[in-house]
């Protein structure tokens, strides 16, 4: 039940990735800055567009392709699920950011720093979730079977 729930969850945040893609790249000049353009990284728009829909797609892929060659079971699918959920969520943010930094708007950016960097913590505590979890029960494994 819970990896449905997560299936759903997924779904909805591969769509809300790709709509936020989509409202961005509308919305974009024709070469994107990462910082002063006179100093910084420049990138034209469809090349930013087309670098990001390869890595949404490799990412999202990545839950048909280790459930086909890695069928585990459903602890694994479902944090799979979940890792994959953190990812979108950090790739709706950066897109985010990435827009309002070349609108042109004044904006103290700033206070985009936490949302930034929380996505990246979630990342991180949720794929060492899993390693976490084995361990534990590895560990609780050998607990009941010494007890009885």
């Amino acid at each position: 039940m819970v990896l449905k729930l997560f299936k759903a969850v997924w779904f909805i945040s591969l769509c809300a990735v790709m709509l936020n893609l989509l409202y961005t790249y509308a919305s974009l000049p024709e070469v994107v800055a990462f910082e002063e353009v006179s100093s910084g990284v420049v990138v034209a728009r469809d090349g930013l567009f087309y670098g990001v829909l390869l890595a949404v797609a490799m990412v999202n892929v990545l839950s048909f392709i280790m459930k086909k060659f890695y069928s585990s079971g459903e602890d694994f699918n479902t944090w799979l699920h979940g890792l994959i959920i953190s990812l979108n969520i950090f790739f709706i943010v950066s897109i985010s950011f990435i827009g309002l930094y070349n609108s042109g708007e004044r904006f103290d950016y700033n206070r985009l720093g936490p949302l930034i960097f929380g996505s990246l913590i979630l990342i991180v505590i949720w794929a060492a979730s899993w390693p976490s979890y084995q361990l534990w029960r590895r560990l609780t494994d050998k607990a009941i079977v010494g007890n009885k």
